[in-house]
């Protein structure tokens, strides 16, 4: 009867999971395996190995790295500090609020803010200097990214240094660790899941935007997103796209793989 009613409750998931995820995956791939005619072609895949594509994915995992890193170094320390506040989740309410707002409001709210005759540039001007182009460059691009991403990184580190024991700190204070010997060998060892999480939801997505390379950086940085809406929108390759999807999920799933593995014991060296 067990049995029968776990497998009862799990056949809601099986079906979600067939419709949404398995099934889009397998016309993906189905796709790609197409040409302009709609006959049947490797020649999608030979394509993906040529220099042109093979330095897009480069670039892909340049700016993916440097979005990431710089909204770990940001959202660590803040993650840390609203853990010592008093009123910790109302800061961090306040921190996640902007996630809710549209993406594509905040970008243009960006392109105003950034532009020629934007306040950034107004403040310039007083100064006595020239108004710089910021938009469609690769600062812009990143900075933009960065605030994007950073509710998504400091919500799983927070958790992981909500949770963590405090005695563990203390004891290791009371053996005459330094702040930065603590740090190094007891908090961050220990938090180290929340911070996996954090790369997992910040690098992934990154490999794949495409709306604010075209409006924040003006399609001066290409990515595998940006190809992949080139290719169903503009080209109108289908088949060339669905390839870059299926690359773009495999290179997914090696970094979920490689991100999401639990520790194995507690000892800390």
């Amino acid at each position: 009867m067990f049995n029968k009613a776990s497998k009862g409750s799990l056949l809601p998931y099986v079906i979600w999971i067939a419709l949404f995820v398995i099934a889009p995956i397998a016309l993906v791939v189905y796709y790609s395996m197409l040409d302009l005619k709609g006959n049947f072609t490797l020649e999608n895949y030979q394509a993906f190995f040529t220099p042109v594509y093979l330095k897009m994915t480069l670039t892909s995992f340049w700016y993916a790295f440097l979005i990431t890193a710089f909204t770990l170094l940001i959202a660590y320390p803040t993650a840390y500090f609203l853990t010592k506040t008093t009123h910790k989740h109302l800061w961090l309410m306040l921190i996640i609020i902007p996630s809710w707002i549209n993406l594509l409001l905040k970008t243009y709210a960006f392109i105003g803010l950034f532009g020629l005759y934007g306040p950034i540039n107004a403040i310039v001007e007083v100064f006595g200097l020239e108004p710089q182009q910021i938009l469609f460059t690769d600062f812009s691009f990143i900075f933009v990214s960065v605030y994007i991403f950073i509710p998504f990184m400091i919500i799983p580190i927070f958790n992981s240094l909500d949770k963590l024991n405090p005695t563990l700190v203390y004891a290791a204070r009371d053996l005459g660790a330094s702040s930065f010997t603590t740090f190094r060998r007891v908090i961050f060892p220990l938090t180290i899941d929340g911070v996996k999480s954090g790369i997992q939801v910040t690098f992934i997505p990154a490999l794949s935007l495409f709306m604010i390379t075209r409006l924040i950086a003006g399609n001066q940085v290409i990515t595998l997103g940006t190809a992949i809406e080139q290719q169903f929108l503009v080209s109108q390759n289908w088949g060339m796209g669905s390839t870059i999807a299926v690359f773009l999920i495999i290179i997914m799933v090696v970094i979920m793989s490689v991100t999401g593995g639990q520790k194995k014991g507690g000892r800390i060296r």
